[in-house]
């Protein structure tokens, strides 16, 4: 007679000692990387941290990124500059648009993400669709922007004297805290559409959108190292991104009074160009602009000798 052998109700704990199973199954957290120079390392720390909604759920395991993380990033960031700044405006036009493309192909994933993070499935809709077309707006303006801003200027001399906007090199990017996508491509975008590449830090309490959008952009034709994307805590690294003496120009997006004069000091080391976004509401529609590009232009003038044809008297 065959002998039945029951199923203990016994389980190995992670210490080896044996516990009765629970009924309910251990979610698997989701463990959110960095992105640096197009790859996507855990942080060179080690550190990692689990954000929660405000139902107290706890939403994933979060890379803590430390000032070696932001070295990397920097120089991942320079080393890709004078590839992207050296590109046909049309071509980061079409990278720009295919970004674009790619949010558009994964926007249940990110309304999702939104809807964990305490927003609202409607604001969440909302909010993918208006990311979805300001990456748009501003593929648009990358080979046109250049025809609105230069200037062939009047000299007293033999010359023809032109002034054009060039890329100012490598900006840090603390991203707005409040929101997880919109706040994060609308000062990525007119950042990397003028030829310039960036380090983020996104938002602390709100990171998932940020390594998702990390993972549209590794699909979407992005050169390695033209946006580097950090997760961790502003009080910790705001000061390494700001005090680096690669980094040419630094956007700040919080309204925090010590951080921006922190900013504005640590500025001052090697003139890098500092702009605070504090007042300005992501989700409205008008909130793009080619002069978000131009702040991180520099004006080049430029002087040709060409000989003065009217004043040497020539005639028939």
């Amino acid at each position: 007679m065959e002998k039945l052998i029951k199923k203990s109700s016994l389980a190995i704990s992670e210490n080896g000692l044996e516990k009765k199973s629970g009924g309910k199954r251990v979610e698997v957290l989701k463990t959110y990387k960095i992105y640096i120079g197009g790859q996507f390392p855990r942080t060179e720390s080690g550190r990692y941290y689990i954000p929660e909604n405000a139902a107290g759920k706890k939403l994933a395991n979060v890379c803590l990124s430390s000032r070696k993380d932001v070295r990397d990033a920097v120089v991942a960031a320079r080393g890709a500059v004078s590839g992207w700044s050296g590109r046909a405006a049309f071509n980061r036009s079409q990278i720009l648009y295919r970004i674009a493309e790619m949010l558009e192909g994964r926007k249940a994933q990110f309304i999702e993400e939104l809807m964990a993070q305490d927003t609202s499935k409607a604001k969440a809709e909302k909010e993918v669709t208006l990311a979805i077309d300001r990456l748009i707006y501003y593929a648009g303006w990358c080979d046109k922007f250049q025809q609105l801003f230069s200037a062939v200027n009047p000299v007293a001399s033999s010359h023809f004297n032109f002034s054009v906007p060039e890329p100012t090199g490598v900006v840090s990017i603390i991203a707005p805290q409040t929101d997880s996508l919109i706040g994060l491509v609308s000062v990525i975008a007119p950042v990397i559409a003028g030829g310039n590449t960036c380090v983020v830090l996104a938002s602390e309490t709100k990171p998932l959108c940020a390594v998702t959008f990390a993972e549209v952009l590794n699909s979407s034709d992005v050169p390695g190292g033209v946006v580097n994307i950090l997760t961790g805590k502003p009080a910790e690294l705001a000061s390494w991104m700001v005090d680096h003496m690669d980094v040419n120009a630094t956007i700040y997006c919080e309204n925090n009074a010590a951080v921006q004069q922190m900013i504005r000091e640590k500025s001052a080391s090697n003139l890098k160009r500092v702009f605070f976004y504090d007042q300005t509401n992501w989700m409205n529609p008008d909130s793009q602009s080619p002069y978000f590009i131009m702040d991180t232009q520099e004006i080049k003038t430029t002087w040709h000798p060409v000989e003065n044809i009217a004043g040497a008297g020539g005639g028939y």
